[in-house]
């Protein structure tokens, strides 16, 4: 059965050269207007979404006359032509032909289906993407969309959205969008549809707000991408769970999608998969392609948040400082050993660690100052050697003359910095996944920070300071030299994964240049080895300080 419209837009204009072209869509066959339809520019970021009466204002004031408009929404072909014509129009009617589609009647036995779940599921309120329209009216309507691989042809019954909070008073309009894939990147629409909800807050349960397509059919295979957009200004703000290290893709308006390796966005999608169509490829169903082997760690953030550690009232204390107050948790007995956290963590990042090495040592986990529930009232950049600082004091304060140190990511710079600056208060060190400086790190993750700074300077709020403050000891710090390294005396085990964001030749190089050095390479594991690899990392501490029962 073959379906044919036509839609038209009326453009209004008040002269011919008119900078500010505005009109209104009008579905010709119901001569009602079109709500919500993307007009945006090729390969750039400016744009606008019709109100719900159809009606758009665009400004092309600073476009080039050959760049091309793009008008589009999803089951009707898009409508394209240069900035120049395109300000010609003057009340006249722009016509889009509805996409010609064939609908055939799929037949599948309900027993060839299996139920799968894809995607990240993450719950976290730790790490979020944050949908603010007010402090970021530029930007807000871009798009971030999630990557899957249907290895079998499979039917998505529902899309699930995990929201870490919701506060709006009036409904949020989302709308959802499915891409095919080219170049490793999201490509063409595929919907025959639009799919545009009104999220509300009674709608997200338990955390989760799902949407129900089954009636919709759309069926998938290989590699395609789900995308979200908000359409509408809105007086509030949402914050949605993502999962760290997993890549999403964000774009505004038709500008060039773009990765973003530091998280990705909690979209997972329930499908039936076809289980008996015949498949050459691996037998793993769903994979979806990470420039790094970085399992998802939501799991593990998920169980972390359901233990006391990092807010225990029975071992937590706090040490005021004159800029900070450094919040700390005290276990067991026995040869002291600091815990240090990676960037924006928290001492609940080690739940797998503590109750292990507790048995043995007296463990004392640190929140870094300006993370976790350690507070900093200065207004400083944050240095690896202020840190450092706050780690001898604490020490200072416990009355412990000589630690160990085991210090993850940006908790591993602090140790090797204080192994520089208290040499004779340092035992043993281990680091896991350190730099010794900023071109440690691979390029990728380098450039998703400058681009997180870039867009946060941008907007300038108050908020962020914090924010913007951990980025930048990233990009610029350590400044640790080889002749630096060389000075150091304390025994060190040099700790990464073959996957990890840590170049390996930076990890070799810190192992070669510390004089008293132990390196191991983990299999298998990303950056986030205290997660992914927590038996094989306790033990190893255990061996390298010398009690393993």
């Amino acid at each position: 059965m073959k379906i044919s419209h036509t839609l038209f837009f009326l453009l209004l204009v008040i002269t011919i050269q008119a900078q500010v072209i505005s009109g209104t869509v009008i579905a010709k066959n119901e001569n009602q207007p079109i709500p919500y339809v993307k007009v945006g520019i090729e390969k750039n970021s400016a744009g606008t979404i019709s109100d719900e009466k159809g009606n758009f204002s665009i400004d092309l004031s600073n476009v080039d006359s050959q760049q091309i408009i793009k008008i589009e929404v999803p089951g009707y072909n898009l409508y394209q032509e240069t900035v120049q014509n395109f300000k010609q129009h003057h009340q006249q009617k722009i016509f889009l032909t509805e996409k010609t589609r064939n609908i055939k009647e799929v037949t599948i036995k309900p027993k060839k289906l299996v139920d799968k779940n894809w995607g990240v599921n993450t719950k976290t309120k730790s790490v979020i993407y944050f949908v603010n329209p007010e402090l970021d009216k530029k930007d807000f309507l871009g798009e971030t969309a999630l990557e899957f691989k249907a290895k079998k042809r499979s039917k998505i019954k529902n899309i699930n959205l995990n929201v870490a909070s919701y506060a709006s008073a009036q409904p949020v309009l989302m709308r959802y969008s499915i891409y095919s894939e080219k170049n490793g990147f999201p490509d063409k629409n595929i919907l025959e549809e639009e799919i545009t909800v009104a999220l509300t807050e009674d709608m997200i349960k338990d955390g989760t707000f799902t949407l129900d397509v089954n009636d919709r059919n759309i069926w998938v295979q290989g590699k395609f991408f789900i995308g979200i957009q908000f359409l509408k200004d809105f007086d509030g703000r949402i914050k949605i769970s993502a999962a760290l290290f997993r890549t999403g893709f964000i774009r505004k308006f038709y500008g060039d999608w773009q990765k973003m390796t530091i998280a990705a966005p909690a979209i997972n999608i329930d499908v039936k998969m076809d289980k008996n169509r015949s498949n050459h490829q691996d037998e793993n169903e769903f994979s979806d392609d990470k420039d790094f082997l970085i399992s998802d760690v939501s799991k593990y953030a998920e169980e972390s948040e359901r233990t006391d550690y990092g807010r225990n009232i029975f071992t937590g204390n706090t040490l005021k400082l004159k800029d900070a107050e450094l919040y700390y948790e005290v276990y067991g007995e026995g040869e002291p050993l600091i815990l240090l956290h990676g960037n924006s963590g928290s001492i609940k990042d080690f739940y797998q660690q503590i109750p292990v090495l507790s048995k043995q040592y007296k463990v004392i986990a640190l929140d870094t100052r300006g993370q976790g529930k350690s507070l900093d009232s200065s207004k400083k950049d944050y240095t690896y050697t202020l840190f450092a600082d706050d780690v001898k004091a604490v020490a200072d304060h416990l009355k412990i003359d000589k630690i160990n140190i085991a210090g993850w990511s940006d908790g591993g710079n602090t140790g090797l910095e204080f192994a520089l600056k208290y040499p004779d208060n340092l035992h043993k060190l281990i680091i896991i996944g350190a730099n010794a400086f900023p071109g440690g790190v691979e390029e990728k993750i380098t450039n998703t920070f400058i681009n997180q700074m870039t867009r946060l300077k941008q907007l300038n709020v108050p908020e962020s300071f914090n924010e913007r403050r951990l980025l930048k000891i990233m990009l610029t710090e350590p400044r640790i030299s080889q002749k630096d390294l060389n000075k150091i005396k304390s025994t060190v085990l040099v700790i990464a994964g073959d996957r990890d964001v840590i170049k390996k030749e930076h990890t070799e190089f810190i192992a070669k240049q510390l004089p008293f050095a132990k390196l191991k390479i983990y299999k298998d594991a990303s950056h986030m080895i205290p997660f992914e690899k927590a038996d094989q990392l306790n033990a190893d501490i255990m061996d390298f300080l010398g009690k393993n029962n």
